[in-house]
């Protein structure tokens, strides 16, 4: 049974940053960027937990959108990943309901970006 915890950037140690980005690494094949990875911090990270080890992550992190000349608060969905060996299991899904419950309470919008092949997972 995996374990789902929440907690912002700043109470995250040091080897569970590398563990997070390393999964995340591993999640995107090779394709986190510097620049995607500095969006993953600053906010809410959701981690997923499976005997002591790193499963899956997801981040909301604030941002803030301009529409119709009004600032809206808006949680963006950043870094979601699940390790390869734990997929199709419900995991994802498991981490994206933290993030939803997450954005439920704290922001007028929800919002993310996904890739072609990931479309179908967040719909």
């Amino acid at each position: 049974m995996a374990d789902v915890r929440t907690a912002h950037t700043a109470d995250l140690d040091p080897a569970t940053l590398k563990a997070v980005r390393a999964l995340l690494d591993d999640a995107f094949d090779g394709d986190m960027s510097d620049e995607d990875w500095d969006h993953t911090l600053g906010g809410a990270h959701v981690l997923l937990w499976e005997d002591g080890e790193l499963i899956g992550h997801g981040a909301v992190v604030r941002r803030q959108f301009l529409h119709a000349g009004r600032a809206v608060r808006a949680g963006y969905v950043e870094g979601v990943g699940v390790r390869a060996d734990k997929r199709g299991r419900g995991h994802g899904s498991a981490v994206m309901d933290e993030a939803e419950r997450l954005l439920r309470g704290g922001f007028e919008l929800g919002a993310l970006s996904a890739s072609d092949d990931a479309v179908g997972f967040y719909a």
